[in-house]
């Protein structure tokens, strides 16, 4: 018996000496460098503290656990005992994950932005003095120099020798950094004119009209963008509706969707779409859906009910859990990119020998022998529809993934991409009625796993009591939802519950006309950009104003027009980088349109509803006799001739 448990002793000081604080974390991503030789410490006042007492510098990285240039540092750096010996000795270092802590995230970013005037990325990789001023960031460091890039041995050691030799130098490296923050540009309440034709002609600028799109390489999916299209198309730009049908039809048959599984990864790294990253984010399927429903709204094109069937269809078999979605799935299998997406010559042709088409179907996918992703082949298409022979074609590969092993699955529930995610589920009850269905079991889950006493959190880890008390995102994006659930059944819950966040979220984030991304400190400033996903402001001032017409709130359309008019003069002027919030200035110069009449009339006529051509109109139960359209300061349309409001309101475009 003593011989067990000194035996039992000296396991748990052989797995003391083998962690790190990360191991009492409860991020995936975090668990994943808990291991290490390097002592992490997560985000915390006591951390920072620990850096000021023993006077240390700061190593911060900020990564995500479905991150591939983060897994590469780590098993390049962060496992190598030489590089950890260093930073142990001269660095206190800390580990952040990114979906954890976006607000920290967005903070750093900026900085980057403002050093290298260009987008940072992932990990991001900082330096600070231990009062937490930068110093140095930089995204990627390579264990050894490579790419004209420095060895993160190098690094590191040339900074240590700095701070306890010359540490004046890094003083005014720190000082040089806050100086350029300083000057960062800053909102204007300068006025300028709100015109969708200036709008319209910025997209066209960026948009790819040979391959579809925004920009040239990598490329991303910009939800936003394609949203802001339709948005312009409903006010009379009908080239930029076909701009957004052309871009979602193209992702829909080219190698950014998964073919074979369904749903999108993250992005491409060509121009022509053709091989992507292969991670696959909550987020991008639920921005996604909504588009593609719209897209088949105005098409029927069964291609566009496909997409968004199969893609849900993927999220249910490897993000769902009691109703809820994970966050993400990995790009790699072991150190191998793509490893379970792709596949060898052979395989193809032996898929290909499945289908009586076989040569109109290697032609639909120009069929390379020498392959399109090293030796191996990703599948697209290169058609306007799939091609004759999909169907046993896909069948044949798909039958062939089951025996792969699926990368990794971040198990965290993030608040703000589930409430995006079920409000696309509500949005793709158009296309079948259990969708909607779907959406309310969910919402129900949702409120009980991420509302507690009255407190929205932030994320919860596999379904657990939920850690982190919401942000910004969460509330705007929360918010949104619940409007959005209200318009499918007009369960006045909803509403009310909508109202609530609202009134909570200006409570906490929101300073005379001021939006903020979190309320503890450092307190973050919103960034107007839609990156990865939509920005949080942009949402949230859309929610506003949508809410301000479903209630019937001129003091909600007040705050909101006092947050436009201090962040009008930096959204027109990066107008292309924000296009969520271009939607909410349109929303403001046309107005919210609130279409009210009795429950069960609006039930009836909710498909004719998503017909009429106004992009900025919400539907509300009252006890109206007849349809009656108003916006928050006038009603201007009463009749019980569905048609004639409709088109009053269609018209009323016509003469802003």
């Amino acid at each position: 018996m003593r011989f067990a448990v000194i035996g039992c002793l000296l396991w748990i000081q052989l797995w003391a000496i083998d962690t790190n604080a990360l191991i009492d974390e409860e991020s995936p991503y975090l668990q994943q460098h808990a291991h290490q030789p390097i002592a992490w410490l997560p985000w915390s006042d006591e951390s920072f503290e620990k850096a000021k007492r023993e006077h240390k510098l700061i190593f911060l990285s900020i990564g995500y656990s479905t991150c591939h240039w983060c897994h590469v540092m780590s098993r390049e750096s962060f496992d190598d005992e030489t590089v950890a010996a260093i930073l142990n000795r001269y660095y206190i270092c800390i580990k952040v994950d990114r979906e954890e802590m976006p607000h920290i995230d967005s903070y750093y970013q900026k900085v980057y932005e403002t050093v290298h005037h260009r987008s940072g990325g992932w990990p991001l990789t900082v330096m600070m003095d231990a009062n937490r001023e930068v110093f140095f960031i930089t995204t990627y460091i390579p264990n050894v120099p490579k790419y004209g890039v420095e060895g993160i041995k190098t690094t590191l050691k040339k900074f240590a020798n700095l701070y306890v030799k010359h540490p004046e130098t890094i003083a005014r490296r720190t000082k040089a950094i806050a100086a350029l923050q300083s000057k960062a540009p800053s909102e204007s309440s300068r006025d300028v004119t709100v015109d969708a034709t200036t709008f319209f002609n910025a997209l066209t600028k960026e948009y790819d009209a040979i391959y579809k799109g925004f920009s040239i390489a990598p490329k991303f999916p910009e939800a936003s963008k394609i949203e802001l299209l339709f948005v312009l198309g409903d006010l009379g730009y009908l080239q930029a509706r076909q701009m957004a049908l052309d871009v979602l039809r193209t992702m829909a048959l080219r190698g950014i969707y998964d073919q074979i599984d369904g749903g999108f990864f993250r992005y491409c790294v060509d121009a022509d779409w053709e091989i992507p990253h292969f991670e696959k984010m909550l987020y991008n399927q639920a921005e996604l859906i909504p588009l593609y429903v719209k897209a088949y709204q105005i098409t029927q094109d069964k291609l566009y009910a496909d997409i968004v069937e199969e893609t849900i269809a993927m999220v249910y078999e490897r993000f769902e859990n009691n109703a809820l979605f994970y966050s993400a799935s990995n790009a790699d299998v072991g150190e191998k990119e793509g490893a379970y997406f792709i596949y060898s010559v052979e395989q193809i042709d032996t898929a290909l020998q499945a289908s009586n088409v076989k040569g109109s179907l290697a032609k639909a996918m120009e069929f390379r022998r020498r392959g399109n992703f090293g030796t191996k082949i990703h599948v697209g298409f290169y058609t306007q529809q799939r091609p004759q022979g999909f169907k046993p074609f896909r069948a044949a590969l798909k039958k062939l993934r089951r025996t792969r092993e699926y990368p990794f699955i971040d198990t965290k529930i993030i608040t703000s991409w589930n409430a995006m995610m079920i409000e696309a589920l509500f949005d793709a009850a158009v296309i079948h009625e259990r969708y909607g269905i779907l959406a309310e079991i969910s919402l129900a889950n949702f409120t009980k796993l991420l509302e507690h006493k009255g407190i929205l959190y932030h994320q919860s880890l596999n379904g657990n009591f939920p850690y982190a008390v919401a942000l910004l995102e969460d509330y705007a994006a929360t918010t949104h939802l619940y409007m959005r659930a209200y318009q499918y059944r007009y369960r006045r819950s909803y509403l009310t519950h909508a109202q609530r966040l609202m009134q909570e979220a200006l409570q906490q984030f929101y300073t005379q006309g001021r939006w903020y991304l979190n309320h503890s400190k450092p307190k973050v400033t919103v960034d107007l950009r839609d990156k990865y996903y939509t920005s949080a402001i942009g949402t949230m001032l859309q929610s506003m104003q949508q809410l301000a017409a479903l209630s019937g709130s001129p003091t909600l359309q007040r705050h909101a027009d006092v947050s436009l008019a201090l962040l009008k003069h930096d959204i027109v002027s990066h107008s292309t980088a924000a296009p969520s919030s271009v939607i909410a200035l349109l929303m403001q110069r046309y107005g919210v349109v609130a279409l009210k009449h009795r429950r069960e009339l609006l039930l009836q006529y909710q498909t004719l509803l998503s017909d009429i051509r106004y992009p900025f109109l919400v539907s509300n139960a009252s006890e109206q006799k007849e349809f009656l359209a108003c916006k928050v300061d006038r009603c201007f349309a009463y009749s019980s001739d569905f048609l004639h409001v409709k088109q009053r309101i269609e018209e009323s475009l016509l003469i802003q």
